[in-house]
């Protein structure tokens, strides 16, 4: 339906909503359709990949079941790029980053094709094996919700962004059934701001999504009860923040390697066919890498690690060495980063999010077994599995308190909260001193966009530079005479001359405040030449440059206004620091007033 055309049938109901629903109400009212939205989208498709999964495994006779999971991830990548190709433009905008993109530089605006083409995608690539979680695809869907929601209501740009998290929060919450995570998880990852006004929102979006997951998807990830802690093994949940913390650096490094290499790697074609057979490698190689893997942590928290080898080519030796287990388990924490980068790099769709959370569970694992191995201390294995998660999600993701309370929701292991924050603390603080930016940011900041900035650097941000740039100073040629530089003075209202050689390069600026004492000279008119009189400004702005950045250099030479130049030095104008202030604040009266 055109957007007008909605906009036309909701005109009554906002005309009465005005006249009878005050904001604050009326924001709160739309939160829980927001949530509701969002709940229901990550049910949907739950529900979808867990019974598409179980249809494909049905029909394979278990003889056979390795060799046809390590072919069925291949197929998923196929039909996800040709979704995106047929249905997109081949424009899907995988992962997180781009909506953090869209709230730091485009206003929270969400483009619609997001309302379904993630759903569609991780489906696609998911249901068939692909290694990588649903946590992004469903949190963006619930940003697309939130953010058009809030379009057609005509809702200001602050709620906007507001709801845009309320989505997110209600997707996450919704996936697993934990209200407080989803909103932590919105505020430290998708919004990076911790406004008070903003928590009423998103915990009522988020606990309405919770609600709906609960009524139609009873499913639960892990579940874990727990009363107690020994303190003695303080410094064994130090010792796993460390090991989580280089786990997740590992993971991000990784991560961006293969990026850079899938994206530097022409053809369609070839990298679906040969990044799904290494995947399909890594699937018969490593089973616990096929699909998300929270089948594997179930098993490890029931305690039933020997069938971490089943169905592989390690199956025969299983029950003779009790370190074969911790090499398959070590093998499979090591590649699911691999493995998720390949799924995403060659085509298909999915994050990092649910990727984090079972090398995590194996690390904890791993460490945990070598400890009741050694026979130094002995430690509850499932303690450590879920603390592993909690480390790694929160160096991934940089999200320690998202880590923290999704652990103990999902779980049931609220007892558990000192360790977690003793492990997710250390971890994160680790990883952030090696990795400053998350799985979600590192990109975003290699491209000039501060994820971590204030509202005001944030206002900045949206500004563009080359729009603020005023090229209505007259230029001069190095050659002008004194004589027609007071002529061109007598007719000009700036007091400010670039002066450009015959190929447009920069040479130099004349100011009238310099050049004052010798505008009398007459006697001078016709000898003295302009490049005797220009002077090199203290710096010089590319087109490239941000306004901050602009702001920066004028500040720190005292200087009002400074050149542009673009490429070869080009000159393109003359940047005053009074219209990028002006520019500044029309774009904070219109975030306060819209």
């Amino acid at each position: 339906m055109p957007k007008n055309t909605i906009h036309r049938l909701l005109s009554p109901l906002l005309l009465w909503r005005l006249r009878h629903v005050n904001d604050r109400v009326y924001l709160i009212l739309v939160s829980i359709v927001v949530g509701v939205l969002a709940g229901l989208a990550a049910v949907l498709l739950k529900t979808f990949v867990h019974e598409g999964q179980h249809a494909l495994n049905a029909w394979v006779p278990e003889q056979y079941r390795v060799f046809t999971l390590s072919l069925y991830p291949i197929i998923g990548v196929a039909l996800t790029v040709l979704f995106t190709r047929w249905f997109l433009g081949g424009n899907l905008g995988r992962g997180i980053g781009p909506i953090i993109y869209n709230i730091a530089r485009q206003g929270s605006i969400v483009p619609r094709s997001k309302l379904y083409s993630q759903l569609v995608s991780s489906f696609l690539t998911v249901t068939f094996g692909g290694s990588a979680g649903l946590e992004a695809p469903i949190s963006v869907t619930g940003s697309a919700i939130g953010s058009n929601t809030a379009r057609v209501l005509r809702i200001g740009r602050r709620e906007r962004r507001l709801l845009t998290g309320c989505g997110a929060a209600a997707g996450v919450a919704a996936i697993f059934n934990s209200p407080i995570a989803g909103v932590l998880f919105a505020v430290e990852v998708i919004l990076s701001e911790l406004s008070a006004a903003f928590f009423v929102p998103l915990l009522i979006s988020s606990a309405t999504a919770t609600v709906v997951s609960k009524a139609l998807y009873a499913g639960q990830p892990f579940v874990l009860i727990t009363t107690s802690w020994p303190v003695d093994a303080v410094p064994l949940y130090l010792m796993l923040a460390g090991g989580t913390a280089l786990l997740s650096v590992y993971m991000i490094r990784v991560y961006f390697w293969a990026d850079g290499f899938f994206e530097n790697w022409t053809g369609t074609f070839k990298r679906v066919l040969l990044g799904g057979l290494a995947l399909g490698l890594l699937v018969f190689l490593f089973p616990p890498l096929y699909g998300e893997g929270y089948n594997i942590v179930q098993l490890l928290l029931g305690g039933h690690s020997d069938q971490l080898v089943d169905g592989s080519l390690f199956d025969v030796f299983h029950d003779q060495s009790t370190w074969l287990i911790l090499v398959v388990a070590a093998g499979s924490m090591l590649l699911k980063v691999v493995a998720t980068t390949i799924t995403i790099g060659s085509g298909g769709n999915g994050g990092m999010f649910g990727s984090s959370l079972f090398a995590g569970a194996l690390c904890g694992f791993i460490f945990a077994r070598l400890i009741n191995l050694s026979g130094l201390y002995p430690i509850s294995e499932v303690h450590f599995i879920v603390l592993g998660m909690a480390g790694t999600l929160a160096g991934v993701v940089h999200a320690p308190l998202t880590g923290i309370f999704l652990i103990a929701e999902i779980t049931g292991g609220y007892a558990l909260f000192v360790p977690l924050m003793v492990v997710t603390s250390g971890s994160y603080l680790i990883t952030r001193y090696f990795e400053p930016y998350s799985v979600y940011t590192r990109k975003l900041v290699s491209k000039g966009v501060n994820v971590n900035q204030d509202r005001d650097r944030g206002l900045l941000a949206q500004l563009d530079l080359m729009l603020l740039v005023q090229n209505d100073f007259t230029p001069l040629q190095p050659d002008t005479t004194l004589g027609e530089l007071v002529q061109v003075f007598r007719h000009s209202t700036r007091n400010l001359f670039p002066v450009v050689d015959a190929n447009g390069q920069l040479q130099g600026i004349v100011s009238l405040n310099t050049v004052r004492d010798v505008l009398f000279d007459d006697a001078h008119y016709g000898t003295t030449r302009v490049r005797e009189l220009m002077r090199q400004p203290p710096t010089i702005l590319h087109d490239t440059d941000t306004p901050q950045e602009a702001l920066r250099s004028m500040d720190q030479y005292g200087v009002p206004a400074l050149p542009v130049v673009g490429s070869n030095d080009k000159y393109v104008g003359i940047l005053l620091k009074s219209n990028i202030l002006a520019h500044y604040r029309r774009q904070l009266i219109k975030d306060t007033e819209s």
